[in-house]
């Protein structure tokens, strides 16, 4: 994998909105202490749906951008890493390869792969496209999340070195696809129930699948309507 580009922000407001958002990430050279909720520096404006241990850091594949800009156009946003919200921009490995459980060490700091991104409402007015969240889910090219396993140092221009993987097999694109696609494939929802290293977020969407039989509503998330 080439080196990573880091990138931190603080909430602010919202451009379009009447919400604060900690999605206008910039690169920083550091290095950056990273602990057990993100690196110092970085903030999330609504820790009830993003922030926290299992989703400490985000990762979104630097190989995306020219797709998105070959579909949208050339959006200023999509002029530099951050347009994302992401902490980590690197070309190389994408969610067709990435495994939840994959650990990596990146700095002096090991990570631990813990579930993809669910876009929500605030892409559409990050990128003044409407149905953003929507694309984003659909396509699949969602990033993903890291838990820390060890805190450390980190800084641009470190690599990510691949320590272990538990799960190979699960694949986020695999996760994506029955989540998002497939959505009631029993057998696909029982493995994800049953994936321990996976969050336990995302292991309650295929439990509830199981026990209800229906897809949950995401109007709210992607829409910013309920």
């Amino acid at each position: 994998m080439t080196a990573i580009t880091l990138l931190t922000g603080r909430a602010r407001p919202l451009a379009g909105s009447d919400a604060q958002s900690g999605i206008m990430k910039t690169s920083v050279n550091g290095p950056l202490r990273l602990g057990p909720e993100g690196f110092e520096g970085d903030e999330q404006a609504d820790r009830r749906v993003h922030g926290g241990v299992e989703k400490a850091v985000h990762h979104y594949p630097l190989d995306h951008y020219q797709l998105w800009l070959e579909e949208l156009g050339d959006l200023p946003v999509l002029g530099a890493p951050g347009g994302f919200g992401e902490n980590i921009s690197a070309s190389g490995p994408t969610e067709n390869i990435v495994a939840v459980g994959d650990v990596f060490r990146l700095g002096t700091a090991l990570l631990q792969v813990s579930q993809g991104r669910q876009p929500c409402w605030k892409l559409n007015h990050r990128f003044e496209v409407p149905d953003m969240a929507r694309r984003v889910q659909q396509s699949g090219r969602t990033g993903w999340y890291y838990r820390v396993l060890e805190d450390g140092l980190v800084k641009t221009g470190d690599r990510l070195e691949l320590v272990d993987r538990v799960a190979p097999d699960w694949t986020l694109h695999r996760l994506w696809h029955a989540l998002y696609v497939d959505r009631m494939n029993l057998n696909e929802l029982k493995g994800i129930a049953a994936l321990d290293v996976l969050a336990e977020g995302w292991r309650k969407y295929a439990v509830r699948r199981l026990e209800s039989g229906r897809v949950e509503d995401w109007r709210n998330r992607l829409d910013g309507t309920p």
